[in-house]
């Protein structure tokens, strides 16, 4: 059992079609009325198919009121910390505290050299990846100057600021051993999909973001760990994830036209999750590892 005992969240996860962003607005704003929690937008600044993420999550905070926003993950050999740290504070200011920030190495290497930026071994990515965090924090803190030394993100003597509304939680979205001891060492988070880790694998991957966190002096259920679901999971195995594994965040991955896949989840799987979660708290018998 690795149930941390968080309060459990439950969201969607959306890819930003430019081509039905009047769709995309109107399933944003059911989600928001209808008792969900976070709306997670896929970042792939290179696909010409897309709106630009945080173009869209600003507008996006503009007519919601309830939903944390957050990348999944913010592609960081296009989208500079040192930037990408005043983005993100600026939005969780403007938005009344709203914003998580998820964040990637990169992937798709090719598509990202044809932006201008970088092709990275994953060696070089993590060590980025691990700089990034460092300089995103560092602008979100205190005092006259921040100065980091670093391969890929060097800071000079950079001034801090603004300060976001509330701590933002840094979300990594990875799979490697080395990148998930990472994130168990320093981020709030970790982000994964059934698509790159069904269930099975969560044992090895959590075990990981433990290892991570305790080599750290760090307690590992600090570490939260959100999950997109495959669509037809059942309640019963949401329900496994979150007592066996720790999950404690599920985001449903829908189209801009999802509003009925929507409407289901939060009125009839996610009632169900909270109350099988929290009468297994209570108590009553937990799950039994399946070979989901």
């Amino acid at each position: 059992m690795a149930d941390y005992g968080h309060e459990l969240r439950f969201g969607i996860f959306v890819p930003p079609v430019a081509a039905r962003g009047r769709a995309l607005l109107r399933l944003v704003r059911q989600a928001d009325q209808s008792g969900l929690e976070v709306l997670a937008v896929q970042d792939h600044p290179y696909q010409p198919a897309f709106l630009d993420t945080w173009t869209l999550l600003s507008y996006l905070a503009g007519v919601t009121r309830n939903l944390t926003l957050m990348p999944a993950v913010a592609n960081l050999p296009l989208r500079p910390p040192s930037v990408l740290a005043r983005s993100a504070a600026s939005l969780d200011l403007l938005s009344g505290g709203r914003v998580e920030l998820g964040l990637g190495a990169g992937a798709f290497w090719d598509a990202i050299e044809a932006m201008g930026g970088a092709r990275r071994s994953p060696g070089q990515a993590l060590t980025a990846l691990r700089e990034a965090v460092a300089v995103i924090r560092a602008l979100w803190g205190e005092g006259e100057r921040s100065s980091l030394e670093g391969e890929f993100y060097p800071l000079r003597g950079a001034k801090p600021g603004p300060r976001p509304a509330h701590p933002i939680g840094i979300w990594l979205g990875v799979y490697g051993p080395r990148a998930l001891r990472l994130t168990g060492e320093l981020a709030d988070g970790w982000l994964g999909s059934f698509g790159y880790a069904p269930p099975r694998n969560l044992p090895a991957l959590m075990a990981a973001i433990d290892t991570g966190a305790r080599a750290a002096g760090r307690v590992p259920a600090l570490i939260r760990r959100a999950y997109v679901i495959d669509p037809t999971m059942t309640p019963g195995q949401l329900t496994e994830v979150a007592l066996v594994h720790g999950l404690s965040e599920f985001l449903l991955p829908v189209d801009p036209e999802g509003e009925r896949a929507t409407h289901h989840f939060a009125t009839e799987m996610v009632p169900a999750v909270r109350a099988a979660v929290a009468s297994a708290r209570a108590g009553y018998p937990p799950p039994q590892p399946s070979s989901v």
